[in-house]
């Protein structure tokens, strides 16, 4: 028996009014068209629509996985401390880490990602070389203590993800299964439809030397990219940088008073030079809580990530700290610091000989101030956030910069967790080695508002076929009567037997809300069904995507359908071929 949804059962409740909280066009349709509701702050419970896309998302993840030899498991959300502890993780995870005390006083967490318990489970189960490599992943809920939950499902506390980790005994495999893992999720990005970026980026607290990040390419992405038509392409985080500062004219150390000056644009101005000729200071600490105050080019801002690669434990102070070490906030500079402060500065500086820097004193600075004569860097380093226009380190060309959502992400891990928790195999000769692990994740929920922020109108969501919550509305012009509904009854069912997933919205409603609340799902293909369509023998059609509407007679409708009998076609096929409802092929028209 072939079903359908209808609309008169289907729990779909709409917004007319867009929530005064949703930020993101994606977040806003996703809550307006009835996909999912806030519980909290960082939290959604996903409606009817919003699971049905969940689990097509969940599924094409699924095949790719399983298709490249990667088994399926489930584990724990729940994970003890102990574990956390072996891999030294538990301190040096951070106040993300959503902590819990159980009835008999163990500590306890709320899984982020599952290096820990997956080692752990290995590590007494594969023994061999002979077992290697193997490739567990499971599709699971994540919580993360966000300090600033936003923008829907892109910054959550709790989110679905699938989370991958694979085991070897050569960094050859690795870099096999690496390769493999990487293919599945560019082929994931374009079943999803999404024009999206592989680029270099930082591992983080999840560790690994080589990792690679997936972005869906939007205007409203958290993560700042800079590309090149070379190929290269990296996070800003990670991105090389290529400052071109400036010398101020000046030679001679001079002193200058400058009150009501705050900011870099506005010493810029007072002293009627660029702001590539001034030097921007920012006081951090080490791992030791030592100060140290690094500088980089007044019209480049500092890159924490690579701050802290350059000084372990790096943090900025905050304007208490700052005032206890004796320092203005607003005039920091390189000449006359407190004894015991390092200054780091960023290496494009090397061969500007006079900085205007703070004065280290409120309302002043200095100008002309001399490295070697004046004062000392500790230690150059690339430490200043890549922008538009800078120099590719592949080819040199300049590089653009655009913004993205990251949806995925691939890690080689080495053996960080294997060697600090003890999991080891048995290799030909006997001796027991750390497995050389990667690990890879892909954001379910995100993706699914990745998805939407790529695919929308002014009038609502565009799902691409492959994941849209049914592929074909059918909308009744009247319903109730002896004519137009039983003909679309029947329309719903032919459809549905085909393999094809359909609405039908039968509700009792004015057309004018049918189209409406059809445009805000987003359903890919609608068929209108009318008494004057009927009288003329046809069904009146609507692409959603395009908005193209046409006419297309009982005939070749009756035809088509025969054809998809006969040859099994499948549901993207025959959606593109019938109405140029498309699947993969849709990210061509983003």
């Amino acid at each position: 028996m072939t079903t359908f949804l209808r609309m008169s059962q289907l729990y779909a409740p709409t917004l007319k009014e867009t929530p005064s909280d949703a930020e993101l066009v994606s977040h806003q349709l996703l809550l307006r068209a009835g996909f999912m509701r806030k519980s909290a702050t960082g939290m959604y419970s996903y409606l009817p629509l919003g699971y049905r896309v969940i689990k097509k998302v969940e599924n094409i993840v699924r095949e790719e996985m399983d298709a490249i030899g990667s088994q399926e498991i489930l584990m724990p959300i729940l994970q003890p401390a102990e574990l956390w502890h072996e891999s030294g993780r538990w301190d040096d995870y951070g106040p993300e880490l959503m902590r819990m005390v159980d009835r008999h006083e163990r500590s306890m967490c709320l899984g982020p990602t599952h290096e820990e318990i997956i080692t752990a489970l290995v590590r007494n189960e594969l023994r061999s070389y002979k077992q290697l490599p193997c490739s567990l992943y499971q599709i699971q809920d994540k919580f993360r203590d966000e300090i600033r939950p936003r923008f829907g499902l892109m910054r959550s506390r709790e989110f679905v993800m699938k989370d991958a980790y694979s085991f070897h005994d050569s960094q050859e495999s690795l870099e096999q299964t690496y390769a493999d893992m990487s293919h599945a999720y560019e082929r994931i990005c374009e079943r999803l439809c999404l024009d999206y970026r592989p680029v270099q980026a930082d591992s983080g607290q999840i560790g690994g030397s080589v990792t690679c990040e997936y972005h869906a390419l939007a205007p409203a992405g958290e993560a700042e990219l800079v590309s090149c038509s070379c190929g290269y392409a990296a996070n800003t985080e990670v991105a090389e940088s290529s400052p071109q500062p400036t010398e101020f004219p000046e030679t001679e150390l001079r002193k200058v008073e400058t009150p009501n000056v705050h900011t870099i644009a506005e010493l810029a101005e007072f002293l009627e030079c660029p702001e590539s000729s001034t030097v921007k200071a920012m006081l951090g600490k080490d791992e030791d809580g030592k100060p140290v105050v690094l500088f980089v080019p007044g019209d480049y801002e500092l890159n924490e990530l690579k701050a802290q690669r350059s000084v372990p434990g790096y943090t900025l102070m905050d304007d208490e700290e700052i005032e206890a070490a004796g320092l203005p906030k607003g005039s920091i500079g390189s000449v006359g610091l407190p004894e015991g402060v390092r200054i780091g500065a960023d290496r494009s500086l090397q061969n500007i000989e006079h900085w205007v820097v703070g004065a280290n004193e409120d309302g002043y600075h200095y100008v002309g101030a001399k490295q070697g004569r004046d004062f000392t860097v500790d230690f150059w380093a690339d430490l200043s956030t890549a922008q538009e226009g800078n120099a590719c380190p592949e080819c040199g060309k300049p590089m653009t910069l655009t913004r993205g959502i990251e949806v995925a992400q691939v890690f080689q891990l080495g053996t960080k967790y294997s060697e600090t928790m003890g999991a080891v195999y048995s290799d030909e000769d006997g001796v027991d080695k750390p497995f050389i692990m990667g690990c890879y994740g892909v954001g379910i929920s995100r993706s699914m508002q990745a998805v939407a922020e790529q695919h929308n109108d002014e009038y609502g969501l565009i799902w691409p076929a492959s994941i849209a919550p049914a592929h074909v509305c059918v909308l009744p012009l009247t319903v109730g009567d002896d004519e137009v509904q039983p003909a679309a009854e029947k329309l719903a069912a032919d459809l549905a037997e085909i393999g094809l997933e359909v609405v039908l919205d039968d509700r009792d409603e004015r057309p004018g809300v049918k189209f409406a609340e059809a445009d805000l799902i987003g359903w890919p293909l609608q068929i209108i069904v009318g008494k004057r369509g009927l009288a003329n023998g046809e069904y009146e059609m609507k692409n959603r995507r395009t908005g193209e509407k046409f006419a297309m007679s009982f005939a070749d409708f009756d035809e088509a359908l025969e054809l998809a009998r006969q040859d099994r076609t499948p549901a993207d096929e025959w959606l593109r071929n019938t109405a140029g409802v498309g699947g993969i092929d849709e990210i061509e028209s983003i």
